[in-house]
């Protein structure tokens, strides 16, 4: 389902002004990554981008072209692992964190 201009609107301003929020973003787009559901993950980094770097910038910032990160992130994209990581840890840089993965039993 489409999310309403309002709520895009809304994780926007929220994450123009707190850290913590974007953060979360962030790392819930990674675990749903790691677990296996890879639709949210896209769905999730989608909206981490639009409310933070856009992909304008972030096309700019990679080297890579706006389209193509729009369509790899989208419903229907499969971006390539390869890709996908280089994007993540752009963004990690980005925004000043680095995500580790701890084995858990």
């Amino acid at each position: 389902m489409p999310l309403t201009r309002d709520l895009k609107e809304t994780i926007k301003a929220r994450a123009e002004t707190d850290e913590a929020f974007r953060n979360a973003l962030l790392i819930e787009a990674l675990e749903c990554f790691l677990s296996g559901d890879a639709e949210t993950g896209k769905a999730v980094l989608r909206d981490y981008i639009n409310a933070t770097i856009g992909f304008e910038a972030l096309g700019e910032e990679t080297g890579r072209p706006p389209k193509s990160l729009m369509r790899m992130l989208g419903p229907r994209g499969n971006p390539q692992a390869r890709n996908l990581f280089d994007v993540i840890a752009h963004l990690q840089k980005r925004e000043g964190v680095h995500v580790e993965i701890h084995l858990a039993r």
